[in-house]
């Protein structure tokens, strides 16, 4: 099959997912087109089969902001005629599967053309954020109904979708995804001698430090912990929370047990070091990170919201507290600390489960069928 991906370029879930369903689908023999405003943080340059169509975003006097949705059908547009895609997949609703429709409308208006059809992925805050506010509503709403086919990557995700929106159209539930090759445990010594001089426990956290996120709660958490064991924190990523938090570790005189290590490219290897992975947000629609961290056989201490009791096996494969409840997560996070071989079982059955479920193997050709029921 042809097809282009949508998606934004940044280390949020919906990119990751997107990119790594384009070089999946490459690897797989078919020819893809990853449409986006430029190159994905996890773009890996060379894979045969896989082309970058970057959107140019011209500035014109007349418009106070760049006009990426017009760019963006535009693009979709240019790639779909001298590609003939069979299908564009647009990652998130507003805007691609908005672009994706205008570009749709485009295409039909020529009698020559076989437009591509369109399937569109929610990954979360498209719908419980864009979507719930009344000034895009009936924009997502429209964009998602007129879509050829709707995934959703939580069954969570699609219940909000329906309640939230009213869709009355099948969504199908096919969840992220990750290369079990690639993120599996993969211990090294000197970044652990770093991160643990004094071989203090390593509690993780790793997001784009958006409100939603709740990095203040991992601090809080964290300084529980700490007044019990020895113990230090990283940070991974960046993001508008971040300076505020960097504001209070240095008020509480804690830069040297507080790491902020920015954006890491090598995060098999950064999981792997820790002991605990701390992931208290307001809400998830799937938990593309705390993924990531069982991959690499690290308990993950989570909220229970959204679509982590569906990735999360509470006592089993992690561990799920109520959003508020702090002091459940540092006794959780405290018992895991003490007790190693509770801690090395949890790692390896949520590893397991990761690679049983959620691997490229296990879900890519989920998508593969849905594209050609969808077409």
């Amino acid at each position: 099959m042809r097809v282009g991906i949508v998606c934004y370029a940044s280390v949020g879930g919906s990119g990751v997912v997107g990119t790594e369903l384009a070089h999946a689908l490459a690897l797989r023999g078919h020819c893809v087109h990853l449409i986006s405003s430029e190159v994905p943080f996890r773009w890996r340059h060379g894979q045969p089969g896989l082309s970058f169509e970057r959107v140019e975003t011209p500035a014109y006097p007349l418009f106070r902001e760049p006009q990426y949705l017009l760019a963006l059908a535009n693009t979709i547009v240019r790639v779909a005629c001298e590609q003939r895609l069979d299908i564009v997949h647009a990652h998130y609703a507003v805007p691609h599967a908005t672009a994706a429709y205008l570009a749709d409308q485009i295409l039909a208006s020529d009698a020559d053309t076989v437009p591509p059809k369109t399937v569109t992925t929610l990954h979360g805050t498209d719908i419980t954020l864009v979507g719930s506010d009344p000034s895009y509503r009936r924009v997502v709403a429209f964009s998602i109904e007129k879509s050829n086919g709707v995934t959703a990557v939580s069954e969570s995700l699609r219940r909000d979708t329906v309640e939230t929106l009213g869709i009355k159209r099948p969504i199908r539930v096919i969840p992220n995804f990750l290369d079990a090759r690639e993120f599996q445990r993969r211990h090294d010594p000197e970044l652990a001698r770093r991160l643990a001089p004094d071989g203090e426990a390593v509690l993780m956290h790793m997001s784009n430090f958006r409100p939603v996120k709740r990095t203040g709660v991992v601090y809080d958490v964290f300084r529980g912990v700490a007044a019990k064991t020895k113990a230090r924190l990283v940070l991974i990523g960046d993001g508008p929370e971040r300076l505020p938090l960097e504001r209070r570790v240095m008020d509480d005189d804690l830069r040297d047990q507080v790491l902020f290590v920015g954006e890491q490219q090598d995060l098999a290897t950064w999981l792997s070091a820790a002991d605990v992975f701390l992931l208290p947000s307001s809400q998830e629609s799937f938990g593309m990170a705390a993924l990531e961290a069982m991959a690499c056989e690290v308990p993950v201490v989570a909220s229970r919201v959204g679509g982590l009791p569906e990735v999360i096996d509470d006592g089993e494969t992690g561990f799920l507290c109520g959003p508020d409840d702090i002091n459940g997560m540092i006794e959780r996070t405290v018992a895991l600390l003490a007790d190693r071989p509770l801690r090395a079982r949890v790692g390896r059955d949520a590893a397991s489960v990761v690679r049983a479920r959620y691997s490229t193997e296990a879900i890519v050709p989920l998508y593969e069928k849905f594209y050609e029921e969808t077409i």
